[in-house]
């Protein structure tokens, strides 16, 4: 059985490269063809030349670094913040009731009303973005918290009874690890979310970063620094998420083995 997924596993992979460099070649023949005009978009092999410039000149290594800081700042507080909101909610049945159809609707309020507020009570800085930031990421976590919590069998639970353990130790040393496939997933979406609401903070107002560098790109029509910034974002959040997707698989495999 773990042979024939691992099988099937490796054939969706086959595929999705097979089809991403398809799609990067039709992209990279319509851009060097002209459908695609070069003010709006650069083939892809010049946007991995730009890319390799960026990081050669070192020109950009502060806000490399300022927009990476800032992402696991944000991640670290919505995980962790997350985690046991998510926790405390699943032991209150009753306050869950009345917060869960809240917590469904998060993702339909522009969270990004809230950025003069923050500015006044956290100023001008990192501060107010790693908030924002959080804030995009901590709902997907707490939703993934309680679910992963709610499919902690009863078996689990039962071992935990038997060794009296209070409820704190119950959470750390039992459910946390039995509900860890479910963790790890809310981790990827909270860096993904983090990720959007860092960069897009960064457009709006800040004076260094990846998303400012790539705004004031785009408003003095620098394609190469424009594209060469998203390049390496993407790459950046598809390493992690590749990371984290493996590291969630595999405990999928340990938990259906227990």
């Amino acid at each position: 059985m773990i042979a024939s997924s691992q099988a099937r596993l490796s054939s969706v992979i086959i595929t999705r490269i097979v089809v991403l460099t398809a799609l990067l070649a039709a992209l990279e023949l319509a851009c060097r063809l002209g459908v695609i005009d070069r003010v709006t978009m650069i083939p892809p092999t010049e946007m991995v030349a730009a890319l390799w410039q960026i990081l050669a000149s070192g020109r950009f290594d502060s806000d490399i670094a300022f927009t990476t800081g800032n992402i696991a700042a944000a991640v670290a507080l919505a995980v962790g913040l997350g985690f046991f909101v998510g926790a405390g909610l699943h032991a209150l049945p009753r306050l869950r009731r009345v917060i869960e159809p809240m917590l469904s609707a998060y993702y339909a309020i522009p969270t990004f009303i809230f950025y003069p507020l923050l500015i006044v009570i956290f100023g001008v800085g990192r501060t107010a973005l790693i908030v924002m930031g959080a804030m995009f990421a901590i709902v997907a976590m707490i939703v993934n918290t309680i679910l992963g919590l709610d499919r902690v069998s009863k078996v689990v639970l039962q071992s935990a009874v038997m060794l009296r353990l209070d409820w704190f130790r119950q959470l750390i040393l039992v459910r946390l690890p039995a509900a860890g496939p479910h963790l790890v997933t809310g981790l990827k979406l909270a860096v993904t979310y983090s990720v959007i609401g860092i960069v897009a903070g960064e457009f709006i107002l800040a004076t260094s970063g990846i998303g400012k560098r790539v705004a004031f790109a785009y408003d003095n029509f620098d394609n190469n620094t424009m594209y060469g910034m998203l390049l390496l974002l993407l790459l950046g959040v598809i390493a992690v998420n590749g990371l984290l997707s493996t590291w969630e698989r595999r405990l999928h495999r340990r938990f259906g083995q227990q």
